[in-house]
């Protein structure tokens, strides 16, 4: 039996307007991420290895495009590498460990990628607290565009670069 209450309520409950539109709402949600976790490795980083990331940092700013490469070559071979070993079905839980791996030192290098440009803007005389939010608003800011963002996929790999140089 159809109902035409019924069948206005639905109609109207598709054909209602949405009141942020999905792609800004991805594109706000994707800034609001990158600032937040640029934030919160970059943290963790000065807390645990101040030292370690003031060494990164130091080899982002003076040799960017040999980070870059580096960075941008490994991330490719691992992309590689995680798809041969989700194939065969026993690589799957190594892949899956790879992966995970592989995106903690990419937002390891990405945060001190991001560290390096906020110290370079503001300076670290009162703390590491200022580039920190510098750098991570600057990575939520490059984010919010698409050219923006592709530059930050760059910083990051230039980061990403530094942080595997130092483990391999």
């Amino acid at each position: 039996m159809f109902e035409p209450a019924t069948a206005f309520v639905a109609t109207a409950v598709q054909t209602a307007p949405d009141p942020v539109a999905p792609g800004a709402a991805s594109v706000l949600g994707s800034a609001a991420a990158a600032f937040l976790t640029t934030a919160a490795v970059g943290a963790i980083l000065v807390a645990v290895v101040p030292d370690y990331t003031a060494e990164r940092m130091r080899e982002v700013l003076e040799s960017p495009v040999e980070s870059f490469l580096y960075g941008l070559v490994c991330l490719l071979c691992l992309l590689v590498a995680i798809v041969v070993l989700f194939v065969t079905i026993l690589g799957i839980p190594l892949a899956i460990l790879l992966a995970i791996a592989a995106y903690l030192s990419w937002a390891a290098g990405a945060a001190v990628a991001f560290l390096a440009i906020g110290d370079r803007l503001v300076g670290r005389r009162d703390g590491w607290a200022k580039p920190l939010l510098v750098g991570a608003a600057v990575n939520g800011a490059l984010t919010l565009s698409g050219i923006g963002a592709l530059l930050a996929v760059a910083v990051g790999a230039a980061g990403f670069g530094a942080v595997l140089r130092a483990l391999l």
